[in-house]
Parts: C-alpha cells; sequence; structure tokens
C-alpha cells in the first residue's frame, strides 16, 4: 500500500442524520486540540454506524466531509469538518491572535459501507489519538474557519473547518481497512534519535 492515497468524500448529511437506508461513507472527529484550543465535542446525538441504535461513545467534536491522506509515514493529513458555532467562534478568536503552540491532539473515526457484508466498518481510525503539528503554506497556518453557515445541514447549525497536519516526530498508528474485517495498520510519524 506504499505511496497509496487514502481519500475519502464523507456525506455529512449522513454524518448528523444517519438512516440505515442510506449507505453513504461518514466520518467523525472524536478530538481536536489545535495548539492552546482544545475543540468541545458538543455534537451530543450522532449515531453510531455500526450500531445505529445507539449513539457512538463520546461525543463527536466535527462531522468529517473530506479526509485525504497519501499514507507515506511523513505525509501530512488533511482534514474538512463541520464543527458548532461555540467551537468556530473560539478557533476564530485564537486565530486572530499570537499562534505559538503548534501541536495538534486528534482522534477520527471513517466508517464505510461494505455491500457484501452488509454492515458499516471503520475504514480508518485512530487508536489512541495521534499527535501532529499544525501545516503551514508559506507563512501561514493550513487552517481554516469558515465564517457563514454550511448549507448542507441547516440544524444545527455547523461551520467548515479545514486543517493540514503533519505527524510529529514519533511512530504512531493508523488503522486501515478495505472491507469488514479486511484491516491495515500504517505508521505516522518517524521517531528522532
Amino acid at each position: 500500500m506504499s505511496g497509496t492515497t487514502f481519500s475519502r468524500s464523507l456525506d455529512v448529511s449522513q454524518g448528523f442524520n444517519f438512516t440505515k437506508t442510506e449507505q453513504a461513507s461518514v466520518g467523525f472527529i472524536t478530538k481536536l486540540k489545535l495548539g492552546d484550543v482544545e475543540l468541545n465535542a458538543d455534537q451530543a446525538s450522532i449515531k453510531d454506524p455500526e450500531q445505529p441504535g445507539q449513539n457512538i461513545g463520546s461525543k463527536v467534536v466535527g462531522v468529517l466531509s473530506h479526509y485525504l491522506w497519501e499514507t507515506r509515514t511523513t505525509d501530512s493529513m488533511y482534514l474538512s469538518m463541520q464543527v458548532s458555532e461555540a467551537n468556530k467562534n473560539e478557533l476564530s478568536a485564537k486565530l486572530l491572535s499570537d499562534w505559538t503552540n503548534m501541536e495538534v491532539v486528534f482522534s477520527y473515526v471513517i466508517y464505510e459501507y461494505d455491500p457484501k457484508a452488509k454492515k458499516y466498518f471503520k475504514s480508518n481510525w485512530s487508536e489512541p489519538e495521534l499527535k501532529g503539528i499544525l501545516e503551514k503554506n508559506g507563512r501561514s497556518l493550513n487552517l481554516t474557519v469558515g465564517n457563514e453557515p454550511s448549507t448542507e445541514v441547516q440544524s444545527p447549525e455547523n461551520f467548515t473547518l479545514q486543517v493540514g497536519i503533519k505527524p510529529q516526530p514519533e511512530e504512531q498508528t493508523v488503522h486501515l481497512a478495505t472491507a469488514a474485517a479486511k484491516n491495515v495498520s500504517k505508521l505516522w510519524g518517524i521517531t528522532n534519535e
């Protein structure tokens, strides 16, 4: 799988309003700390695709709309998600001030539907949480948050957050799967001696 890109467009509407009759891929950020700002896991009634009668165990920080990782050890991950107005305001205020702490701590999970097994499975997830560094484009952070509410899902009001994250210099594990019970683990980050 080296050099293979894991890129997914995820269904925000299905993420917020899960129904068993749809089989669109969905993803969630369950923890996101950007520098000194830890975003609240304030989206509480998000359904677990593997157990649709139940909510995801922990609350959700954001519903993913896109994920991209080229799967090499030192490649950045690019996440686009919908977050609450409270999280948008917190991050917008911080972006207007000095940003010195570049560390990121995050957890996420992506679910896809396996038509052969007729069930959802985790296709990409981090366990335990991953540690990264905010990516920069030139002198500016690869981090943006929208000012206008997203129109894909009207309620709860949500805003687009996009971020690029490089790995910390330590070996971490990212779990991938191509179908139910077809799991692979890959390293993210290289330890400095």
